[in-house]
């Protein structure tokens, strides 16, 4: 009969990464930080945010209609 090899670690990973926590550690604090100075930018700038916003309108329209044209050709 073949002998079973045990590795290092079982296989419920008890074992702790510290480069790995760290680095998802600070990609959370990152991505909590930039949704924050989102929300403030937004906050900021609202009213040029929706002249931006409607001045897109017609294009996304145009777009929206030449797309809709391509699938429908098919």
């Amino acid at each position: 009969m073949a002998v079973e090899e045990k590795k290092g670690c079982d296989t419920k990973k008890t074992c702790c990464d510290a480069k790995k926590t760290l680095s998802t550690l600070l990609k959370v604090v990152l991505g909590l930080a930039f949704l924050v100075l989102g929300g403030l930018a937004i906050l900021s700038w609202w009213g040029p945010l929706l002249i931006i916003v409607k001045g897109c309108i017609g294009l996304f329209l145009i777009l929206a209609g030449v797309i809709t044209l391509a699938i429908a050709k098919e």
